[in-house]
């Protein structure tokens, strides 16, 4: 196993993320919605999950259940049949019908914007709850997957053993200036350059900044 790269100074992380900056000014997530109830819904749904898959199951969905009180009146079947092409869509199912039960009994219909009262939802967790916060309120929360866990442990932007002590060194160590988009550019960093298996270090904007030992020239 590799050994993770040492926490990189503020300088080497300023210029990195001032090139993520130049590159892609807006970088966007790629999770389809239309308001922050079916932002939560997709973010629950893609776990373990692709974006693309979710985006396809979700098309429709979206069309006749875009809140929470038209999911319930959707029905767990029914909300099956559009998702039953994603994995774990059983489990998921169920923790949207509850999740909905909840925003209208408790909330009239409308999505918290606490961290608190986000992953008190049945199927959210801190993840889901930092990608709604981020996306949604544009609070500058930071969602670690697995993309910014390998990113952040590879390059030394944001090293930690667990996706909690990542996510801390993300806000303790990159520049205000770059907070709120952070994730999103690690993220897409992940997903098309720095890849698990073979990252495309050609192609990559910060090869000369980055100390990994897993550059790959082919």
């Amino acid at each position: 196993m590799t050994t993770p790269a040492k926490q990189l100074d503020y300088h080497t992380i300023h210029e990195i993320f001032s090139r993520f900056a130049a590159s892609d000014p807006e970088p966007k997530g790629e999770l389809n919605h239309v308001n922050a109830y079916t932002l939560v819904v997709a973010v629950a749904l893609s776990a373990q999950a692709t974006d693309i898959g979710v985006n396809k199951a979700t098309e429709k969905l979206f069309q006749i259940a875009d809140t929470p009180q038209k999911m319930l009146d959707l029905g767990e079947d029914g909300l099956i049949e559009h998702i039953k092409t994603i994995g774990l869509f059983r489990n998921k199912a169920k923790n949207v019908m509850k999740l909905s039960r909840i925003l209208v009994d408790e909330y009239d219909g409308v999505v918290p914007s606490s961290r608190a009262a986000l992953v008190s939802l049945p199927g959210v967790g801190r993840k889901t709850a930092n990608v709604v916060l981020n996306m949604w309120w544009h609070y500058p929360s930071q969602a670690v997957d697995t993309h910014i866990f390998r990113v952040g442990n590879r390059t030394g932007i944001c090293p930690g053993k667990n996706v909690d002590v990542v996510e801390r060194a993300i806000e303790d160590n990159i520049p205000v200036e770059f907070q709120q988009h952070a994730h999103h550019w690690l993220i897409l960093h992940g997903r098309y350059v720095c890849k698990a298996r073979k990252p495309v270090c050609n192609n990559c904007i910060i090869r000369d900044l980055c100390t990994s030992e897993d550059k790959n020239y082919e």
